[in-house]
């Protein structure tokens, strides 16, 4: 039987118990012996003795227990927000139990964490689907109402500028087109609205024979494109900007590029610019983020969500 099939304590005892077996042959075959009082020969032979039993102790025993320290240095380097991240169950007994007591507990926090995330995206959009719908309807007409009541023309105009602000504010908080005309069209009034406000401008590649998203993934697609182009205009200095749709192996991707100062790998680790959120979303509906730089110097999110199943 190998000795890396054997329990880590058993190990330790073989590799402890071969080195007295063979220092206590060494002492009972070997012409050695140790006066009183010692004589410097006999101590350095036994100081020479000693320092070769422990180099040979600490050797075997960094050998056997280095897959251990293989696994505490794969376990730092797990990120939850990549799901399906698993380490393969190698080495010794107590190893590979660790291990796999490991990759079940994986399982266990992506699952709850997934099952969280999806509640509080389902609240959060039902809150903005409430204000937005407060923001058209109330907010709206009274301010329909004092404009039209109003007789001098600056306050006029003040006016009609702030119904028009709340208005885009209630799209923003609620894609109604992305309900009633779909993804393709949601984003093309997007990018367009991006593009007169920004004055940046906007490349549209939108495939037609796109294959069927679910409500949820068709939103997340939304809230990822949203959420790019927010950065862009906030961040980016850019000038130009391409937002594609196309299709994918039984998936959709999306693809939004600028051609701006970009983004240093730190952000991009740390999630910052509504990264993080982004990542959420695209767990929640079991799709791919990648955030990198662009050929041009700026920023490339691509962003693959699976095909609703026929």
């Amino acid at each position: 039987m190998r000795l890396s099939r054997l329990p880590l304590l058993w190990q330790v005892f073989a590799i402890n118990a071969t080195l007295l077996v063979i220092a206590t042959l060494l002492l009972a075959l070997t012409p050695v012996t140790i006066h009183e009082p010692i004589a410097i020969v006999e101590g350095v032979v036994l100081a020479v003795a000693l320092t070769v039993m422990l180099a040979a102790n600490l050797l075997l025993l960094r050998h056997t227990l280095r897959p251990i320290h293989r696994l505490v240095a794969r376990m730092r380097k797990i990120d939850l927000l990549q799901p399906g991240q698993r380490i393969p169950e190698q080495g010794g007994v107590e190893v590979a139990e660790l291990t796999h007591g490991f990759n079940e507990m994986l399982e266990r926090l992506e699952t709850e964490r997934r099952e969280s995330a999806q509640r509080a995206l389902r609240a959060q959009e039902a809150e903005r689907r409430r204000i937005a719908s407060g923001l058209h309807d109330e907010v709206g007409q009274v301010l329909t109402g004092v404009l039209l009541r109003l007789e001098d023309d600056e306050t006029k105009e003040a006016v009609r500028q702030a119904l028009e602000e709340v208005r885009r504010i209630a799209r923003e908080l609620r894609p109604e087109m992305l309900e009633q005309l779909g993804l393709v069209s949601a984003l093309t009034e997007l990018s367009r609205k991006f593009a007169d406000s920004s004055g940046i401008r906007v490349e549209r590649r939108f495939a037609t024979d796109l294959p069927p998203l679910s409500d949820d993934a068709e939103l997340a697609v939304y809230r990822v494109a949203q959420e790019s182009l927010t950065n862009i205009a906030r961040h980016a200095d850019a000038s130009r900007v391409e937002i594609a749709l196309q299709p994918g192996p039984e998936s959709v991707v999306l693809r939004v590029v600028d051609d701006g100062r970009g983004m240093d790998d730190t952000a991009v680790l740390n999630g910052h610019g509504g990264l993080r959120g982004m990542r959420e979303r695209a767990i929640l509906v079991g799709g791919a983020l990648a955030v990198k730089r662009a050929h041009d110097g700026g920023v490339e999110v691509r962003f693959e969500v699976p095909a609703e199943k026929r």
